[in-house]
């Protein structure tokens, strides 16, 4: 581990970076305020550029101002602009193309407890987006640089307020933009699937717990409900199945590393749940028409 402690583990042969979260010196935990340059010195001081694949174990939202950023968030390229939003989710790996480029931008950071639990839950949904890129309509934008701004003045006066109330105001601030950013993206989803608690646990079991298991059978057990519960939870979240959810998973986790470590196929297939790598490859197959190996030489040639 890094002297500072931000690589949680190695990339290539050991799979893909993961950068904790941890707080500037001097500074509460909770949220960090930089600009593009300020995010690729942040990146190299601790041990990984932001030019190659990482997973952050926090959330990173980028509102661009002006220039552009062409990066990438799990096998999707992006080329953000002036009025586009990004928001990266914990897990999720992302590549900047060409580092910070001419991009000018506002970067927040912060980890998912942060805000709390009871506005969490207005925007837990953002995960499920199908485009981590969102770009608002010239009303709700000026209405979210608003936000933004009285959020970066804030952060700025560390020494305005005493420590709970700085801390509690940045998080209110930062709770109304994520919500609004969740109901930009999609506001049917938001709407039918922000109360499913069967569906958030079981995907918070499924995270947790995927690279055991891949039985639906097992997660309700864990979670004391019955697997038709968890499938009917899920079909309303997302319009798939329970097992259709953990295997989308699954695969999303094998293409990771397929693609962003150098990683034999049957030391994926271990680290993701499969007993033999045999059967690793025919779930593959099944699910792209290719072998583990024909898709990460097509990915990277």
């Amino acid at each position: 581990m890094k002297k500072n402690g931000q690589i949680a583990a190695g990339g290539g042969a050991a799979g893909i970076p993961v950068v904790s979260y941890r707080p500037s010196p001097g500074r509460p935990p909770g949220l960090e305020i930089l600009d593009l340059p300020g995010l690729t010195a942040r990146a190299v001081e601790r041990g990984i550029p932001v030019t190659e694949p990482a997973r952050p174990a926090f959330h990173l939202i980028v509102a661009m101002h002006g220039g552009q950023l062409e990066c990438s968030v799990d096998f999707t390229s992006y080329t953000l602009g002036a009025g586009d939003w990004l928001w990266v989710w914990p897990g999720q790996v992302l590549q900047l193309a060409d580092g910070p480029g001419d991009g000018d931008a506002t970067v927040l950071v912060f980890p998912t407890g942060f805000p709390s639990t009871a506005a969490y839950a207005f925007v837990r949904d953002g995960e499920h987006l199908p485009n981590r890129r969102i770009t608002p309509g010239p009303a709700r934008q000026a209405a979210l640089l608003r936000l933004l701004d009285a959020l970066v003045e804030e952060h700025d006066d560390l020494s305005g307020l005493p420590l709970e109330a700085y801390v509690e105001t940045l998080a209110d601030l930062l709770s109304v933009i994520l919500i609004r950013l969740v109901h930009l993206g999609d506001p049917r989803r938001h709407a039918r699937s922000g109360g499913n608690a069967p569906f958030h646990l079981f995907c918070q079991a499924v995270e947790e717990g995927f690279g055991r298991t891949h039985r639906v059978e097992d997660y309700a057990a864990q979670l004391g409900y019955s697997s038709r519960t968890l499938t009917r939870a899920t079909q309303a979240a997302l319009g798939c199945g329970a097992k259709r959810y953990v295997d989308d998973r699954v695969l999303l986790e094998a293409k990771r590393l397929l693609i962003h470590s150098s990683l034999p196929p049957a030391a994926i297939s271990n680290r993701i749940g499969f007993a033999y790598p045999t059967v690793f490859s025919a779930f593959f197959r099944q699910h792209t028409g290719m072998t583990p190996t024909e898709f990460r030489a097509l990915a990277k040639g």
